[in-house]
């Protein structure tokens, strides 16, 4: 389980998240909707701590971190419960499709390379790359590259993965192998949270829907109770423009 407490983000004088809780339970894919600029992304980044926190408690599993006093020590054990894939996929370009699924094995998890390696090809081969272990990330395509990453977060054996944005830097034709593959590790209980535009796949795959939108958490529920019977005017308004298909009365 992972548990927000009074998560708050500023930069400056500008307050990015306002005191945001949040539960995700174990085994739960809980998408994260809103507009740009509602805070969603850096929400996501203040889980592992790719963004501090300027205050609150992030619970993950049986550890917990008070934001206001966190060594590095206590930064450390909280990303060993969570990994990230990212909008550009962060691969390294010198590395092949097998060596960037190998790299956290070997140096985070220290494991013997042959054991890494034949870890490594088995989920590259879950996501479809079995036939790309040794191409470099310019011989892939962004969908392959994003499975690459993908993979790559799955050797750790996270509690949770984080996606943020998985699919927004892709071509529209290639959205689908990405979004098949998480669909594929959800059905595997693997609990996920995922900042995304894709409303489909929100309505299809996840357990839980959170929209924010200046830096709070607006609403949130089921997809079907989200999507069909939205309570706030702010949600109605933001369902009404990205799904014009769905009739919401304002």
């Amino acid at each position: 389980m992972i548990k927000l407490t009074h998560i708050s983000k500023s930069f400056g004088r500008h307050q990015v998240l306002k005191q945001i809780d949040l539960t995700v339970e174990k085994g739960e894919v809980v998408v994260i909707l809103g507009p740009s600029g509602s805070g969603k992304t850096t929400l996501l980044r203040c889980v592992n701590y790719l963004e501090k926190p300027s205050d609150g408690e992030i619970a993950i599993g049986d550890y917990r971190l008070s934001c206001k006093h966190a060594s590095k020590k206590d930064i450390h054990q909280l990303r060993q419960k969570s990994a990230m894939v990212f909008q550009q996929y962060n691969l390294f370009k010198h590395k092949t499709a097998l060596e960037n699924v190998m790299e956290g094995l070997v140096v985070v998890k220290k494991l013997p390379k042959e054991e890494a390696k034949t870890r490594s090809i088995a989920l590259l081969e879950k996501v479809g790359l079995g036939s790309k272990l040794d191409a470099y990330p310019s011989q892939l395509s962004g969908g392959q590259q994003q499975r690459v990453g993908i993979a790559r977060a799955l050797a750790l054996e996270p509690e949770v993965i984080l996606f943020d944005e998985p699919t927004s830097a892709l071509d529209p034709e290639l959205v689908g192998e990405v979004l098949a593959v998480i669909r594929k590790i959800a059905k595997e209980g693997i609990t996920m949270i995922v900042v995304t535009h894709e409303m489909g796949f929100a309505r299809d795959v996840a357990n839980h829907v959170v929209f924010m939108d200046g830096g709070v958490i607006v609403e949130e529920g089921p997809p079907a109770e989200l999507f069909n019977h939205p309570k706030e005017e702010r949600t109605k308004q933001f369902l009404k423009r990205i799904t014009p298909e769905l009739n919401y009365s304002i």
